[in-house]
């Protein structure tokens, strides 16, 4: 028995050294997981990379980088990933910077989704703070021309962006707001912009705006118009008379419109509602309570005609099978045209109007007599603003044709040719030319 306590009692003594010496290596490895030798770490790297001295000089340098950590991205023998990186390139960065993304984020910049650090970031050294590869905002006015373009141009500007556009937005999450912003719009805005101040006051019509979406009028980024109003403001928005619309600054509901829906714009545009109800076929968006401003700002806008954004985001809003259909396409196209090696293939997929955001060449935005809210009645004449279709074809055409297909219609563009693609080229909706026409002229049938 006595021999069998000692066994025992040797067993626990060594246990706990044992766990120790697992726990030594396990932080060994950690710390030295490919087992160089002391030596074999930055300097030694430095000897085939030698473009990269120079640029250690740079005033800031990556943490790995300024401890000659290499290893902590790159595997010194062998990788999967390009560069020898030790990780998938997306997650490479993760390892040490987590925190980055807060949780539920309602705004995530796309270059951080996409795992593209090194977009924005030098991963080794760089002149900029936080090794940015360009200083402020010429880093961001890289993808975001149309703002930088905006920003150059305004003659009026607003003193946050011409600082930094991290003094409004987060450059990788935000948990708070869209759009990247540090905060809810309003707050942020208010952070600046005192609501009390009589200037203030006095600047909105003693209206208690205090609490309203100042992006409804104000361009934050810069504008041609005192006070960075979108270039494009509601006429009694630039005339300051708010009470054409909305109740006095005295009512206890002053924000409120006097009318709702489009019979508010009735009392100025009605000439253009007379139009518009005498047609057969009316926008939908238009009856209903919300009427004019489904498509419309009230205030101000960027887009011409106080539009709510450009014709494909806008349109998209509802007909997102179109827009999405169509973006498809152009990828598609794009993919077989680079796939011919310089050969012309004929025929397109994509309907120009639309890729070029273009809606209202085909449709009326408000109402019409034909279908689909054409501007012509005749779609013969309606592609032939754009299309010579003398030139283009001597098939049999018009309203003495009959369809063969169906004895109800007449032969126009649309028996042949779908104008919102098809994903065939020439946008007809068979793979070839010959299986669109023997669809008529079964005769020729193989």
């Amino acid at each position: 028995m006595k021999g069998l306590a000692m066994k025992l009692s040797l067993k626990w003594l060594f246990l706990p050294i044992l766990l120790m010496s697992l726990l030594i290596f396990s932080l060994s490895y950690a710390q030295n997981k490919f087992r160089l030798k002391p030596d074999a770490k930055g300097k030694l790297c430095l000897n085939c990379h030698e473009t990269l001295r120079e640029k250690l000089k740079y005033p800031f340098v990556h943490t790995p980088v300024k401890g000659e950590e290499c290893t902590e991205c790159h595997n010194p023998h062998t990788a999967s990933h390009g560069k020898l990186l030790d990780e998938d390139p997306k997650k490479v960065c993760l390892k040490c910077h987590e925190g980055i993304v807060p949780k539920n984020p309602k705004s995530i910049h796309k270059a951080v989704t996409e795992g593209g650090c090194v977009k924005c970031h030098d991963p080794h050294a760089s002149k900029n703070n936080f090794v940015l590869l360009k200083p402020g905002n010429e880093l961001c006015f890289d993808c975001h021309k149309n703002i930088g373009n905006v920003v150059a141009k305004a003659k009026f500007n607003h003193n946050p962006v011409e600082k930094g556009c991290i003094n409004c937005h987060d450059p990788h999450a935000s948990a708070k707001a869209k759009y990247l912003l540090k905060n809810d719009l309003v707050a942020l805005c208010v952070s600046c912009h005192k609501t009390d101040q009589p200037s203030f006051v006095k600047q909105h019509m003693n209206y208690p705006v205090a609490k309203s979406n100042c992006s409804s009028c104000h361009d934050a980024h810069g504008s041609n118009r005192a006070g960075i109003l979108f270039d494009n403001v509601h006429q009694p928005v630039a005339n300051k008379m708010c009470t054409q619309c909305h109740e006095a600054f005295t009512s206890p509901d002053a924000l409120k419109t006097k009318k709702l829906g489009f019979e508010l714009c009735r009392g100025c545009h009605s000439s253009m509602m007379n139009e518009t109800f005498n047609k057969n076929r009316i926008h939908w968006p238009l009856v209903d309570k919300v009427g004019c401003l489904n498509c419309h700002e009230p205030h101000a806008s960027p887009q011409k005609k106080l539009l709510m954004g450009d014709m494909t985001t806008l349109c998209g809003k509802c007909h997102i099978d179109t827009v999405e259909s169509q973006r498809k396409l152009a990828e598609k196209e794009k993919q077989e045209n680079a796939g011919a090696k310089g050969s012309v293939i004929k025929g397109v997929m994509t309907h120009q109007p639309i890729q070029d955001g273009n809606c209202d060449a085909c449709h009326s935005s408000h109402a019409s007599d034909s279908d689909f809210l054409l501007k012509e009645l005749s779609v013969i004449k309606l592609c032939a603003t754009c299309h010579d279709w003398s030139k283009h074809t001597n098939h049999p055409m018009g309203e003495k044709v009959i369809d063969p297909r169906n004895k109800n219609i007449t032969m126009q563009c649309l028996s042949c040719h779908i104008s919102h693609g098809t994903g065939y080229r020439y946008m007809i909706p068979f793979p070839t030319v010959t299986d669109l026409c023997v669809q008529c002229h079964k005769q020729y049938k193989r």
